[in-house]
């Protein structure tokens, strides 16, 4: 049977793969391994009725529709094993996180599906002090939901519901001690996506001085990430030439990542986002070890800068648990992804947009430059992605024939680019991505191995079916 838990939480279409069954039963094992209760007795193994101990969970979500039917599943489920449910709404996911340190509670849920569209939605879970949870706990708790040993207490011992209408107060004042420069006289267009950060981005950029100027912002249930946001960067680049604005910031449903634009309409990614605030935190002796966190995915472009600039780069898998992992092991300062994803774990256990927008915008203002001028230090390599279907993503990998192809590449740009080719961590596919010096080289490397994967899957596959 395939794992429950994905790169980040679990995830699915909403009332069909994720059903409120299925959230109410995952959120009561999550309370049984998390909040280590008991399994024997009825009301003596959970809640307070002989111990004093119940767990309290931090349960957040964005505004999507099916958000609000599967945090009423996710509160039952945590109330029918005896453990507290600390409502804090709809707040962005790295809020639930801060929140879950904040009010010391046990763990916290985040019910979204981040960028995803609408009809999805997923459930992910921050361990006590907000941060996510090892493979080996999920597996945990997915072994507790197939055994479905749960306590189920009566009485005093279920759990109760509280509301906490201090928590998005909590969380903007965080986000303000967090920079060290006002943003007066900073022109900013915040797409909000529709979503979670719909209410507390923009008030937190206002707070900090900056003129802040909204484009989606009136989430409905329904409107979430719809042509908008950090996946669909078009119209926010439209608005910053309209206002004249000295940049844009774009977030995603959960705004737990931020991709910007400067004052010409082009868009400024995760890597030069990382680049700008690496290269500052550098220059004032603030990066452990002159280290900089990144994915496998970062731009060539990236390493280049950071080489040129005195910091290493290092790199982790894909997602950005990967990167929370190497920054906890390394005492590093600062770490994430090229889709927007950033970590500064001084002020945050994880990817948190409206956070890298301030320290971006503090940067501005610091430095006198316009955001182009920062960005510009990274020079981006052309760069081809091609995703091939496969029935075996895996054995296709690392067939002798793609090894050789991809071998062959690497020896061709030498050091001037890059192949990595990888199977997707979702789908039977099997990405092809190359980088070079030129569109059109790049291209070509793509499509000539792209096509040896291929013939590889095909071989795969006929193998299959003779056995």
């Amino acid at each position: 049977m395939a794992r429950l838990f994905g790169t980040d939480g679990v995830r699915g279409l909403a009332n069909d793969q994720l059903t409120a069954e299925l959230a109410l039963r995952l959120a009561s094992a999550a309370a049984v391994v998390l909040g280590d209760l008991s399994t024997t007795g009825d009301t003596a193994s959970a809640g307070d009725s002989t111990t004093g101990f119940r767990p309290q969970v931090v349960v957040g979500r964005d505004p999507r529709a099916s958000s609000e039917m599967l945090e009423a599943a996710v509160c039952a489920g945590l109330a029918s094993v005896g453990a507290d449910a600390i409502r804090v709404g709809v707040l962005p996911t790295p809020a639930v996180a801060f929140l879950t340190g904040d009010y010391d509670a046990t763990f916290g849920v985040m019910i979204s599906a981040s960028h995803n569209p609408m009809p999805d939605n997923g459930i992910k879970f921050f361990g006590a002090g907000g941060h996510k949870l090892d493979d080996d706990v999920e597996d945990r708790i997915e072994a507790v939901m197939t055994s479905g040993d749960v306590p189920h207490p009566t009485g005093a011992g279920v759990g109760r519901l509280r509301e906490a209408p201090d928590a998005g107060a909590r969380y903007a004042a965080h986000l303000a001690a967090a920079i060290d420069a006002r943003l007066d006289g900073l022109n900013v267009v915040v797409d909000c996506a529709n979503g979670a950060a719909a209410q507390v981005g923009p008030q937190v950029f206002a707070s900090a001085g900056a003129t802040v100027t909204t484009i989606h912002a009136e989430p409905d249930g329904i409107n979430i990430n719809a042509d908008c946001g950090s996946t669909h960067m078009e119209k926010l680049q439209a608005a910053v030439l309209e206002h004249g604005a000295d940049l844009g910031i774009a977030f995603d449903g959960d705004a737990d990542r931020c991709l910007a634009v400067d004052s010409t309409g082009q868009l400024v990614d995760g890597d030069a986002i990382m680049a700008i605030l690496a290269t500052a935190l550098h220059a004032r002796g603030r990066l452990v070890d002159d280290v900089l966190v990144a994915t496998v995915m970062s731009n060539l472009g990236l390493h280049i800068a950071m080489r040129e600039a005195g910091i290493e780069v290092r790199t982790t898998a894909v997602g950005d648990r990967y990167v929370l992992e190497e920054l906890r092991r390394g005492g590093y300062s600062l770490g994430g992804e090229q889709s927007g994803h950033i970590v500064y774990p001084q002020a945050g256990t994880t990817g948190d947009g409206i956070l890298t927008g301030l320290l971006l915008m503090g940067q501005i203002v610091r430095s006198g430059k316009r955001l182009a001028e920062l960005a510009s230090i990274v020079t981006v390599l052309p760069q081809e992605l091609i995703n091939v279907r496969v029935t075996d993503k895996h054995a296709v990998a690392i067939a002798d024939s793609v090894r050789d192809a991809v071998e062959a590449a690497e020896q061709e740009l030498g050091s001037t680019g890059r192949v990595l080719l990888r199977p997707s961590g979702t789908e039977q596919l099997v990405r092809v991505m190359v980088e070079a010096p030129t569109p059109e080289l790049a291209h070509g490397i793509a499509e000539r191995i792209a096509s040896v994967v291929a013939e590889a899957g095909a071989s795969a596959r006929l193998a299959s079916g003779r056995r």
